[in-house]
Protein backbone atom coordinates (compact mmCIF):
# COMPACT_ATOMS: atom_id res chain seq x y z
CA UNK A 1 0.00 0.00 0.00
CA UNK A 2 1.24 3.16 -0.51
CA UNK A 3 1.26 6.28 2.17
CA UNK A 4 -1.45 7.81 -0.02
CA UNK A 5 -3.58 4.82 -1.07
CA UNK A 6 -3.56 1.79 -2.83
CA UNK A 7 -2.90 0.17 -5.39
CA UNK A 8 -5.87 -1.01 -7.83
CA UNK A 9 -6.46 -3.40 -10.20
CA UNK A 10 -9.42 -4.01 -12.49
CA UNK A 11 -9.92 -6.98 -14.07
CA UNK A 12 -12.18 -6.84 -17.33
CA UNK A 13 -11.82 -3.34 -17.60
CA UNK A 14 -12.96 -2.94 -20.86
CA UNK A 15 -16.55 -4.59 -20.26
CA UNK A 16 -19.91 -2.76 -18.85
CA UNK A 17 -19.17 -3.27 -15.31
CA UNK A 18 -15.30 -2.85 -15.51
CA UNK A 19 -16.27 0.45 -16.79
CA UNK A 20 -18.69 0.84 -14.08
CA UNK A 21 -16.19 0.02 -11.74
CA UNK A 22 -14.15 2.61 -12.50
CA UNK A 23 -16.69 5.56 -12.81
CA UNK A 24 -17.49 4.44 -9.39
CA UNK A 25 -13.52 4.35 -8.42
CA UNK A 26 -13.61 7.71 -9.52
CA UNK A 27 -17.26 9.01 -7.87
CA UNK A 28 -16.55 7.57 -4.56
CA UNK A 29 -12.98 9.62 -4.56
CA UNK A 30 -11.61 6.26 -3.42
CA UNK A 31 -7.99 6.46 -2.37
CA UNK A 32 -6.41 5.23 -5.93
CA UNK A 33 -2.03 5.49 -5.44
CA UNK A 34 -1.87 3.60 -8.88
CA UNK A 35 -4.13 1.37 -10.99
CA UNK A 36 -4.03 -1.17 -13.41
CA UNK A 37 -6.35 -1.86 -16.03
CA UNK A 38 -6.24 -5.63 -17.17
CA UNK A 39 -8.11 -7.30 -19.96
CA UNK A 40 -7.75 -9.91 -22.80
CA UNK A 41 -4.92 -9.94 -25.28
CA UNK A 42 -7.43 -8.38 -27.88
CA UNK A 43 -8.10 -5.17 -25.88
CA UNK A 44 -4.46 -4.20 -24.91
CA UNK A 45 -3.53 -1.02 -26.37
CA UNK A 46 -6.96 0.33 -26.04
CA UNK A 47 -6.39 3.30 -23.33
CA UNK A 48 -8.55 4.32 -20.80
CA UNK A 49 -9.26 7.63 -18.67
CA UNK A 50 -9.26 7.99 -14.86
CA UNK A 51 -9.34 11.19 -12.63
CA UNK A 52 -8.16 13.16 -15.68
CA UNK A 53 -5.44 10.50 -16.85
CA UNK A 54 -4.82 8.00 -19.30
CA UNK A 55 -4.30 4.87 -18.62
CA UNK A 56 -2.88 1.81 -21.15
CA UNK A 57 -5.27 -1.33 -20.70
CA UNK A 58 -3.20 -4.18 -19.88
CA UNK A 59 -3.00 -8.52 -20.59
CA UNK A 60 -4.29 -10.22 -17.92
CA UNK A 61 -1.45 -12.33 -16.78
CA UNK A 62 -1.05 -14.45 -13.78
CA UNK A 63 2.29 -11.81 -13.14
CA UNK A 64 0.33 -8.75 -13.31
CA UNK A 65 -1.22 -8.33 -9.71
CA UNK A 66 2.53 -7.76 -8.37
CA UNK A 67 1.69 -4.84 -5.78
CA UNK A 68 -1.98 -4.40 -6.54
CA UNK A 69 -3.95 -4.22 -2.90
CA UNK A 70 -7.37 -4.95 -4.06
CA UNK A 71 -8.15 -6.10 -7.05
CA UNK A 72 -11.78 -6.05 -8.35
CA UNK A 73 -12.71 -8.89 -11.15
CA UNK A 74 -15.56 -8.40 -13.58
CA UNK A 75 -14.30 -10.72 -16.42
CA UNK A 76 -16.43 -13.73 -16.09
CA UNK A 77 -16.28 -17.11 -13.58
CA UNK A 78 -13.75 -18.60 -16.10
CA UNK A 79 -11.36 -15.87 -15.66
CA UNK A 80 -11.79 -15.61 -12.40
CA UNK A 81 -10.91 -19.27 -11.46
CA UNK A 82 -7.92 -19.14 -13.62
CA UNK A 83 -6.57 -15.70 -12.15
CA UNK A 84 -8.26 -14.69 -8.48
CA UNK A 85 -5.76 -17.40 -6.65
CA UNK A 86 -2.59 -15.60 -8.46
CA UNK A 87 -3.97 -12.20 -7.42
CA UNK A 88 -4.42 -13.86 -3.91
CA UNK A 89 -0.85 -15.46 -3.75
CA UNK A 90 0.48 -11.54 -5.17
CA UNK A 91 -1.36 -10.24 -1.90
CA UNK A 92 -4.53 -8.24 -3.15
CA UNK A 93 -7.65 -8.50 -1.74
CA UNK A 94 -9.64 -9.20 -4.54
CA UNK A 95 -13.85 -8.63 -5.25
CA UNK A 96 -15.01 -10.98 -7.48
CA UNK A 97 -18.39 -10.02 -9.58
CA UNK A 98 -18.50 -13.86 -11.08
CA UNK A 99 -20.34 -16.77 -10.09
CA UNK A 100 -17.55 -18.55 -10.06
CA UNK A 101 -16.91 -18.71 -5.63
CA UNK A 102 -20.29 -17.35 -4.31
CA UNK A 103 -21.23 -20.59 -2.88
CA UNK A 104 -17.99 -21.59 -1.96
CA UNK A 105 -18.65 -22.11 2.05
CA UNK A 106 -15.21 -20.45 3.31
CA UNK A 107 -15.71 -17.46 0.73
CA UNK A 108 -17.70 -14.94 2.27
CA UNK A 109 -20.79 -13.28 -0.34
CA UNK A 110 -21.20 -10.18 1.36
CA UNK A 111 -23.95 -7.05 0.35
CA UNK A 112 -22.61 -4.00 3.25
CA UNK A 113 -25.84 -3.28 4.10
CA UNK A 114 -26.75 -6.63 4.93
CA UNK A 115 -23.67 -8.77 6.11
CA UNK A 116 -20.22 -6.42 5.97
CA UNK A 117 -19.08 -8.55 9.02
CA UNK A 118 -18.52 -11.48 6.87
CA UNK A 119 -16.07 -9.32 4.71
CA UNK A 120 -13.28 -9.42 7.87
CA UNK A 121 -13.33 -13.26 7.77
CA UNK A 122 -11.58 -13.79 4.41
CA UNK A 123 -9.04 -15.51 2.85
CA UNK A 124 -8.10 -12.28 0.35
CA UNK A 125 -11.52 -12.95 -1.34
CA UNK A 126 -15.33 -11.90 -1.10
CA UNK A 127 -17.44 -12.60 -3.70
CA UNK A 128 -20.47 -10.45 -5.08
CA UNK A 129 -23.90 -11.55 -5.33
CA UNK A 130 -25.72 -11.64 -8.33
CA UNK A 131 -27.22 -8.32 -9.36
CA UNK A 132 -31.26 -9.91 -8.32
CA UNK A 133 -29.87 -10.89 -5.22
CA UNK A 134 -27.87 -7.91 -4.32
CA UNK A 135 -31.10 -5.33 -4.81
CA UNK A 136 -33.63 -8.00 -3.02
CA UNK A 137 -31.40 -8.23 0.04
CA UNK A 138 -31.11 -4.25 0.80
CA UNK A 139 -34.61 -4.29 0.34
CA UNK A 140 -35.80 -6.92 1.95
CA UNK A 141 -32.96 -7.01 5.09
CA UNK A 142 -34.72 -4.25 7.10
CA UNK A 143 -37.63 -5.93 6.95
CA UNK A 144 -36.09 -9.17 8.09
CA UNK A 145 -34.42 -7.77 11.31
CA UNK A 146 -37.99 -6.19 12.42
CA UNK A 147 -40.67 -8.90 11.24
CA UNK A 148 -38.67 -11.63 10.44
CA UNK A 149 -38.89 -13.81 7.33
CA UNK A 150 -40.90 -16.99 6.25
CA UNK A 151 -41.42 -17.32 2.63
CA UNK A 152 -40.07 -14.52 -0.40
CA UNK A 153 -42.08 -14.69 -3.52
CA UNK A 154 -40.33 -12.64 -5.81
CA UNK A 155 -40.95 -11.73 -9.72
CA UNK A 156 -38.10 -10.04 -11.36
CA UNK A 157 -37.90 -7.86 -14.53
CA UNK A 158 -34.09 -8.11 -15.59
CA UNK A 159 -32.92 -5.48 -17.90
CA UNK A 160 -30.53 -5.49 -20.92
CA UNK A 161 -27.49 -4.60 -19.03
CA UNK A 162 -27.69 -7.82 -17.03
CA UNK A 163 -26.17 -9.30 -20.03
CA UNK A 164 -23.72 -7.14 -20.44
CA UNK A 165 -23.01 -3.65 -23.14
CA UNK A 166 -23.42 -6.25 -26.24
CA UNK A 167 -27.21 -6.96 -25.28
CA UNK A 168 -27.92 -3.55 -24.41
CA UNK A 169 -26.43 -3.00 -28.14
CA UNK A 170 -28.81 -5.28 -29.85
CA UNK A 171 -32.06 -4.09 -27.48
CA UNK A 172 -31.05 -0.56 -28.86
CA UNK A 173 -30.34 -1.95 -32.57
CA UNK A 174 -33.14 -4.07 -32.27
CA UNK A 175 -35.87 -1.23 -31.15
CA UNK A 176 -34.53 0.96 -34.45
CA UNK A 177 -35.14 -1.92 -36.71
CA UNK A 178 -38.69 -2.34 -35.64
CA UNK A 179 -39.46 1.36 -35.79
CA UNK A 180 -38.20 0.98 -39.67
CA UNK A 181 -39.59 -2.24 -40.44
CA UNK A 182 -36.91 -3.67 -40.88
CA UNK A 183 -35.91 -7.30 -40.28
CA UNK A 184 -34.97 -7.77 -36.59
CA UNK A 185 -31.80 -9.93 -35.79
CA UNK A 186 -30.76 -12.33 -32.60
CA UNK A 187 -27.05 -12.24 -31.57
CA UNK A 188 -27.29 -11.73 -27.87
CA UNK A 189 -30.45 -13.27 -26.64
CA UNK A 190 -32.33 -16.74 -28.01
CA UNK A 191 -35.17 -14.51 -28.29
CA UNK A 192 -36.27 -10.52 -29.71
CA UNK A 193 -36.32 -8.21 -26.45
CA UNK A 194 -37.47 -5.26 -27.92
CA UNK A 195 -41.75 -5.01 -27.43
CA UNK A 196 -41.37 -8.56 -25.78
CA UNK A 197 -40.10 -10.63 -22.59
CA UNK A 198 -39.34 -13.79 -21.97
CA UNK A 199 -38.17 -16.06 -19.34
CA UNK A 200 -34.13 -15.46 -18.16
CA UNK A 201 -32.16 -17.21 -21.19
CA UNK A 202 -30.96 -19.49 -18.45
CA UNK A 203 -30.57 -23.59 -18.42
CA UNK A 204 -33.43 -25.04 -16.60
CA UNK A 205 -32.71 -26.89 -13.75
CA UNK A 206 -34.16 -30.61 -12.57
CA UNK A 207 -35.86 -28.66 -9.92
CA UNK A 208 -37.96 -26.42 -12.45
CA UNK A 209 -36.01 -23.21 -11.92
CA UNK A 210 -33.49 -21.80 -14.21
CA UNK A 211 -30.08 -21.07 -13.30
CA UNK A 212 -30.61 -17.17 -12.03
CA UNK A 213 -33.67 -18.44 -10.04
CA UNK A 214 -31.62 -20.94 -8.51
CA UNK A 215 -28.52 -18.25 -7.67
CA UNK A 216 -31.71 -15.81 -6.09
CA UNK A 217 -32.44 -18.70 -3.88
CA UNK A 218 -28.72 -19.96 -2.71
CA UNK A 219 -27.58 -16.32 -2.49
CA UNK A 220 -30.30 -14.67 0.02
CA UNK A 221 -29.72 -17.72 2.37
CA UNK A 222 -26.21 -17.43 2.36
CA UNK A 223 -26.31 -13.37 2.50
CA UNK A 224 -28.72 -13.92 5.37
CA UNK A 225 -27.66 -17.10 7.02
CA UNK A 226 -31.22 -18.67 6.69
CA UNK A 227 -30.43 -21.55 4.97
CA UNK A 228 -33.73 -22.61 5.15
CA UNK A 229 -35.60 -19.84 4.15
CA UNK A 230 -38.37 -20.27 1.41
CA UNK A 231 -37.78 -17.85 -1.51
CA UNK A 232 -40.09 -18.79 -4.53
CA UNK A 233 -38.42 -16.65 -7.83
CA UNK A 234 -39.41 -16.28 -11.37
CA UNK A 235 -36.69 -14.23 -13.50
CA UNK A 236 -37.68 -12.58 -17.01
CA UNK A 237 -36.12 -10.52 -19.36
CA UNK A 238 -37.49 -7.27 -20.39
CA UNK A 239 -36.56 -4.54 -22.62
CA UNK A 240 -35.06 -1.97 -20.16
CA UNK A 241 -31.92 -1.22 -20.87
CA UNK A 242 -30.86 -0.66 -17.44
CA UNK A 243 -31.66 -1.16 -13.85
CA UNK A 244 -33.51 -4.12 -12.92
CA UNK A 245 -37.03 -4.23 -11.12
CA UNK A 246 -38.45 -6.90 -8.50
CA UNK A 247 -42.24 -7.45 -7.14
CA UNK A 248 -41.96 -9.24 -3.99
CA UNK A 249 -43.70 -10.54 -1.34
CA UNK A 250 -42.88 -11.20 1.90
CA UNK A 251 -44.40 -13.64 4.81
CA UNK A 252 -43.47 -12.84 8.22
CA UNK A 253 -43.12 -14.12 11.15
CA UNK A 254 -44.80 -11.52 13.12
CA UNK A 255 -47.25 -8.84 12.39
CA UNK A 256 -46.25 -6.19 9.80
CA UNK A 257 -47.60 -2.93 8.88
CA UNK A 258 -47.63 -0.47 5.87
CA UNK A 259 -46.82 2.24 8.06
CA UNK A 260 -44.51 0.62 10.57
CA UNK A 261 -42.48 -0.63 7.47
CA UNK A 262 -42.39 2.50 5.33
CA UNK A 263 -40.72 4.02 8.51
CA UNK A 264 -38.31 1.33 8.53
CA UNK A 265 -37.45 1.48 5.08
CA UNK A 266 -36.94 5.57 4.99
CA UNK A 267 -34.29 5.11 7.47
CA UNK A 268 -32.38 1.54 6.30
CA UNK A 269 -29.30 2.28 4.42
CA UNK A 270 -29.15 1.73 0.53
CA UNK A 271 -32.74 2.19 0.45
CA UNK A 272 -34.69 5.27 -1.19
CA UNK A 273 -38.30 5.19 -0.31
CA UNK A 274 -40.20 5.60 -3.33
CA UNK A 275 -43.61 5.47 -2.47
CA UNK A 276 -46.47 7.98 -3.30
CA UNK A 277 -49.54 6.98 -3.82
CA UNK A 278 -51.49 10.36 -4.14
CA UNK A 279 -48.49 11.28 -6.80
CA UNK A 280 -49.24 6.99 -8.42
CA UNK A 281 -45.53 7.25 -8.30
CA UNK A 282 -43.60 4.62 -7.30
CA UNK A 283 -39.71 2.78 -8.11
CA UNK A 284 -39.06 3.29 -11.95
CA UNK A 285 -35.69 1.67 -13.62
CA UNK A 286 -35.63 4.62 -15.62
CA UNK A 287 -35.27 6.84 -12.47
CA UNK A 288 -32.94 4.29 -10.44
CA UNK A 289 -31.03 3.96 -13.23
CA UNK A 290 -27.37 6.19 -12.41
CA UNK A 291 -28.82 5.48 -8.43
CA UNK A 292 -26.38 3.91 -5.67
CA UNK A 293 -29.60 3.67 -3.54
CA UNK A 294 -32.60 1.02 -3.82
CA UNK A 295 -36.12 2.23 -4.76
CA UNK A 296 -38.84 0.61 -2.47
CA UNK A 297 -42.46 1.65 -2.83
CA UNK A 298 -45.97 -0.12 -3.50
CA UNK A 299 -45.81 -1.15 0.09
CA UNK A 300 -49.22 -2.64 0.82
CA UNK A 301 -50.50 -5.95 2.70
CA UNK A 302 -50.51 -8.65 0.97
CA UNK A 303 -53.16 -10.76 3.23
CA UNK A 304 -55.27 -10.06 5.33
CA UNK A 305 -53.67 -10.99 9.55
CA UNK A 306 -50.63 -8.80 8.61
CA UNK A 307 -48.09 -11.16 8.29
CA UNK A 308 -47.65 -10.84 4.33
CA UNK A 309 -46.35 -7.64 2.38
CA UNK A 310 -45.94 -7.08 -1.00
CA UNK A 311 -43.50 -4.32 -2.45
CA UNK A 312 -41.99 -3.06 -5.64
CA UNK A 313 -38.53 -2.33 -6.13
CA UNK A 314 -36.10 -0.68 -8.65
CA UNK A 315 -32.05 -0.69 -8.49
CA UNK A 316 -29.17 -0.23 -11.16
CA UNK A 317 -27.62 -3.83 -11.93
CA UNK A 318 -24.64 -2.15 -13.31
CA UNK A 319 -24.23 -0.25 -9.66
CA UNK A 320 -25.76 -1.61 -6.16
CA UNK A 321 -26.00 -5.05 -8.71
CA UNK A 322 -22.80 -5.20 -9.10
CA UNK A 323 -19.58 -2.39 -9.05
CA UNK A 324 -20.81 0.09 -6.57
CA UNK A 325 -21.27 -3.21 -3.85
CA UNK A 326 -17.86 -4.45 -4.88
CA UNK A 327 -16.16 -0.53 -4.07
CA UNK A 328 -18.63 -0.42 -1.30
CA UNK A 329 -17.27 -3.75 0.17
CA UNK A 330 -13.71 -2.76 -0.16
CA UNK A 331 -14.89 1.08 1.81
CA UNK A 332 -16.26 -0.47 4.33
CA UNK A 333 -13.18 -2.69 4.87
CA UNK A 334 -10.46 0.22 4.95
CA UNK A 335 -13.01 2.38 7.18
CA UNK A 336 -12.66 -1.12 9.27
CA UNK A 337 -9.09 -0.88 9.61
Amino acid sequence: MSNSGYNVAVVGATGAVGGEILRVLERRDFPVAGLKLLASARSVGKRLTFSGKIYPVEELTASAFAGVDYAFFSAGATRSREFVGAAIAAGALVVDNSSAFRMQADVPLVVPEVNQRDAQDNQGLIANPNCCAAILAVAIWPLHAAFGLKRVVVSTYQSASGAGAQAMAELEEQTRAHVERRPIEKKVFPHQLAFNLFSHNTRISANGYNEEENKLVEEIRKLFHLPELAVVPTCIRVPVLRAHSESVVIETERPVSVATARAILARSAGVKLVDDAVGNHFPMPLEATGDLDVHVGRLRLADADGHSLALFISGDQLLKGAAWNAVQIAEELIKRR
